[in-house]
C-alpha cells in the first residue's frame, strides 16, 4: 500500500515514464514481505534498456525490473535506495521519508 504522496506527485511521475524519462519517486509503504521498510523509491522508464544501464551503475539486474501497470521500474529499499536519493540529488525524497524513518 502507497501513501503519503500527492496525487499530482505520481501523476507527474508516470508523465516522465511515458515520455522516455528517468523518474524518482518514494513513498511510505507497508509490505508484509518486507517488515523492515517503511518506504519504497520507485525508479521507472519506459526505455527497458536506458532503465537497465542506470541500474548496473548501482548493481542492480535488468530481470529485477517491475513491467506491473505498464511503468517499468526498479523498487528500491534500505541503503540502496538512500544511497540513489543521495547520488541523485533527491534530498528532499531522502528528508521526507528515509531520515524520518531513521531517527
Amino acid at each position: 500500500m502507497a501513501f503519503g504522496i500527492s496525487k499530482t506527485e505520481l501523476v507527474e511521475w508516470k508523465r516522465r515514464i511515458e515520455a522516455g524519462e528517468m523518474a524518482i519517486l518514494t513513498h511510505y509503504w507497508l509490505d508484509p514481505r518486507f517488515p523492515s521498510s517503511t518506504s519504497v523509491t520507485k525508479v521507472g522508464c519506459q526505455d527497458t534498456k536506458r532503465l537497465a544501464e542506470w541500474g548496473r551503475q548501482y548493481g542492480l539486474k535488468e530481470a529485477w525490473i517491475d513491467h506491473k501497470e505498464g511503468y517499468p521500474h526498479f523498487d528500491l529499499f534500505g541503503d540502496i535506495q538512500k544511497q540513489v536519493l543521495q547520488d541523485e540529488g533527491l534530498v528532499d525524497q531522502y528528508k521526507r521519508f528515509i531520515q524520518k524513518e531513521r531517527s
